[in-house]
């Protein structure tokens, strides 16, 4: 035991640096394993956001034709002949309308899901980042723990 006492100090630092060392990957690991993690959910949000819009589409064709029928019974108890004249142009001018509504609905649910790939594309990029700061610190770990073990050394 006492050969080895003079070299405590050495031990010790090595000790703790390795230590130190294997803590800063394994945090490194874990952030970019739960910013991966953070992607996935992105990503299945905005599979939602387009599953939704496709939903509310139909909805909305629902509720189209039924206004649809109601107009065409409010026009034929009125006496006014369906397919023809203005009763044609009401009925084109709603066509057209649903047809718009229908493209809007799809278009601000892709935007949203464009949003969140972009979000899960950054959460990516964010624990890549944090992988490489951990090895940064390993490596910075390294080197002082290096250069306390040689002033040791030459002390």
């Amino acid at each position: 035991m006492g050969a080895v006492a003079p070299f405590a100090p050495q031990i010790f630092t090595g000790v703790m640096g390795a230590a130190q060392y294997k803590a800063q990957g394994e945090i490194g690991k874990f952030n970019q394993s739960v910013a991966e993690r953070n992607a996935a959910v992105l990503e299945g949000q905005a599979t939602q956001i387009e599953q939704k819009a496709e939903f509310d589409v139909a909805q909305f064709q629902k509720q189209f034709r039924k206004l649809e029928g109601e107009t065409k019974v409010a026009l034929a108890k009125s006496g006014v002949e369906l397919g023809t004249g203005s009763a044609y142009n009401i009925e084109l001018s709603n066509a057209y309308e649903a047809r718009l509504q229908e493209n809007l609905i799809r278009y601000n649910s892709q935007v949203a899901a464009n949003n969140k790939m972009e979000e899960a594309n950054f959460a990516r990029i964010s624990g890549t980042i944090a992988r490489n700061e951990a090895k940064m610190a390993q490596i910075s770990t390294v080197a002082q723990t290096g250069t306390s073990l040689l002033a040791m050394r030459n002390a």
